[in-house]
């Protein structure tokens, strides 16, 4: 859908195209490096294309003295201004340029979030790089992978053991040319290897005229950054965003979700979330460059525990989190309550009854004497406790989030605001906001962006399709995949069914490769039956639906279970809820092995009710769950059964656990 201009308008955008000095470029896509774009560029966008360096100048003039970065040494915050950030980061760029980086070869960064990373990534692309995340959760085999494809010069890593996956590799690394480590002591001296001190030291030799000429001669339509698909199939991809992406995104989303420029008031924000993925590395990098943003650091081990001590010392005013942080967030809790005496207990409960039923029934606005009493007294005690006592803004993404989620939050009057799209998108391309609730949806689509549903089916459910500024420029060396991805038109495909109301906002009901068509020829998408279950049962933390291409539908289940904080692996004790799941039923069972394999007579029942109540509102007799098995273990990032974000990765589970799946199937 290209719209007709009218000639005002269409000479409008011709002079802003003509004042931006684009790299020349004949198509919407690329699959090189060194590739340059068109960009998307319509009356509903007309915004002047800026580079990353642009950005970050525009927000030195506004916000230079204001905290960028702080990051906890020992007992104490050390705090980094805007100004500040931009020299460190020119020292950066000077680095890389002194140890031989290349134009559009990529600098690669292995490590957890902290003040070195974001000085490192902005410092890749000021040097006319291009920089490229690596998950910390990676083996050697999987780094060496995203170097190569992306002729990594320098590889820039957080301590010892990731230095060690480098090190086996390296050798299989041709534009290889130097390695810093940014944090502990580097345990050996070794050619090439540099403490971040050292690297800091180097750019000392560069001038600022020759880091100038670089920095003029980029192009807001050249690759700056490289986002690798975690990909839950084959090999990972690298989605090659440019500077417009980046800069358009950071400004255009951000404020879809109401995030406010630090001249109005400066938020601050915990950052914990992978580097290497976009959600994270829009929202705390990008826009926090664009807003003039406070960045705290939290802890290496912050999902294993330490993120609510970062949270109560940072108290954020907006906090993002993946559906599996937001359920963790939530069992937490959970055990909380449940270790509370009788009236306090008595008292919270009824606290988040209120407080769920205002939420679901009003708006915001009109809310009951009785309500009031209930945040003053109960629920602001309990946000504080998590580090949310200045918090407004709660977003979700990068996975879909249960409806159990959504409801425990407005309990405790938190709205998780949940945004969808994909990396090939910047990030966000739907969002949701203050202004742009609706219970379980991902909010309107972001001003300035387009959607369009294909292949729509009676109930109105299509795949849905993306146009804006902030879609990719292609998968690097993938011209196949690249064609895959974008409609002959130049629209992004998702891979994601959706519907939207008249009011236009977008509920996502899965992903097309997930439907399972069943032998007998019924579409059925699993995530509403996997839903249903986990809300019925409170004792099963994941629940997968298998059934494509067979006569009827099983499930797989797993029991909530306590985690490892070492290995962060599933242990084999319940969970505090699960153990009051069974004490109900009159279960004496506090291990996942005193249950599974039909040992917990009480539970196996509990189990088979539950499945006959989600079976009972099934829309269709295909749609039924016939049978079930409980798994001896969760699912985790180290079994392999989880993504890097904890996305499940339904073809992973399907090889795992083969042969269970194929005993439910045996005549």
């Amino acid at each position: 859908i290209h719209y007709l201009f009218n000639a005002a308008e269409k000479k409008s955008i011709e002079e802003v195209l003509a004042g931006a000095e684009l790299a020349p470029a004949q198509s919407l896509w690329t699959t090189e490096a060194s590739g340059s774009v068109q960009l998307r560029m319509d009356e509903l966008c007309p915004e002047q294309p800026i580079t990353v360096h642009q950005m970050f100048t525009n927000s030195v003039q506004k916000y230079g003295k204001l905290t960028a970065l702080a990051s906890k040494k020992g007992n104490k915050w050390e705090k980094v201004t805007f100004s500040e950030y931009y020299h460190l980061s020119r020292m950066a760029a000077k680095g890389f340029l002194k140890l031989g980086l290349e134009r559009f070869h990529s600098v690669a960064i292995l490590g957890f979030n902290s003040a070195e990373w974001f000085i490192a990534a902005v410092g890749a692309v000021f040097a006319g790089g291009i920089m490229a995340g690596i998950y910390t959760t990676n083996s050697p085999d999987a780094c060496l992978y995203v170097a190569n494809d992306s002729r990594a010069n320098v590889i820039v890593v957080e301590n010892q053991k990731q230095l060690d996956k480098i090190l086996e590799v390296k050798d299989k690394l041709p534009h290889l040319k130097a390695i810093v480590q940014y944090s502990g002591s580097l345990k050996e001296k070794l050619p090439n290897l540099y403490s971040w001190e050292e690297f800091m030291g180097l750019g000392l030799e560069v001038s600022d005229q020759e880091l100038d000429e670089v920095i003029c001669s980029q192009k807001a339509n050249q690759c700056c950054v490289l986002i690798y698909t975690s990909g839950t199939t084959g090999s990972p991809k690298g989605v090659m965003l440019s500077h417009d992406n980046i800069t358009w995104t950071a400004h255009h989303a951000s404020r879809a979700g109401d995030m406010q420029p630090a001249e109005i008031s400066q938020e601050s924000l915990v950052s914990y979330l992978p580097l290497s993925h976009i959600a994270a590395q829009i929202y705390d990098l990008w826009t926090g460059i664009q807003w003039g943003e406070q960045v705290s650091f939290a802890q290496p081990d912050a999902l294993k525990g330490s993120l609510v001590d970062t949270l109560r010392e940072a108290t954020p005013t907006a906090h993002m989190g993946v559906p599996r942080v937001w359920e963790k967030i939530m069992e937490k809790i959970k055990e909380g309550i449940s270790q509370c005496g009788y009236m306090k207990r008595k008292l919270v409960t009824w606290a988040m009854s209120v407080s769920l039923e205002a939420n679901q029934r009003l708006t915001k606005d009109e809310k009951s004497f009785l309500f009031t009493l209930a945040d003053s007294l109960v629920l602001q005690k309990l946000r504080a406790e998590l580090g949310f006592s200045n918090c407004v803004k709660f977003f979700s993404g990068a996975a879909p989030i249960g409806s159990e989620t959504l409801q425990f939050f407005l309990g405790l009057n938190i709205r998780l605001y949940e945004a969808y799209g994909m990396s090939e998108s910047s990030g966000p391309h739907f969002m949701s906001g203050p202004k742009a609730y609706q219970f379980s949806s991902c909010g309107k689509v972001v001003p300035g962006c387009q959607y369009k549903l294909v292949n729509v089916d009676g109930d109105g459910i299509g795949e849905v399709c993306f146009w804006g500024r902030n879609v990719f420029m292609g998968f690097l060396n993938m011209e196949d995949k690249t064609k895959e991805a974008l409609d002959e038109d130049g629209w992004l495909r998702s891979g994601d069914l959706g519907r939207v109301d008249e009011d236009g906002f977008l509920y996502i009901t899965g992903r097309i490769k997930e439907l399972i068509i069943t032998a007998g020829g019924e579409n059925i998408p699993p995530l509403p039956i996997e839903d249903a279950v986990k809300q019925e049962l409170p004792i099963i933390s994941n629940a997968m639906l298998i059934g494509d291409k067979r006569k009827f539908l099983s499930i797989l289940l797993t029991l909530k279970c306590t985690i490892n904080p070492e290995t962060t692996e599933p242990t084999d004790i319940l969970s505090l809820e699960a153990v009051e799941f069974c004490q109900r039923l009159g279960s004496q069972s506090t291990k996942v092995s005193d249950i599974i394999g039909g040992k917990d007579k009480l539970v196996y029942q509990s189990i088979e009710e539950g499945i006959a109540r989600v079976n009972s509102k099934a829309t269709s007799n295909a749609q039924r769950i016939q049978k079930w098995i409980i798994l001896g273990k969760d699912f985790s990032i180290v079994g392999g059964e989880l993504g890097p974000t904890m996305k499940l990765r339904r073809p992973a589970v399907l090889q795992i656990y083969h042969s269970e799946i194929e005993s439910f199937y045996r005549e």
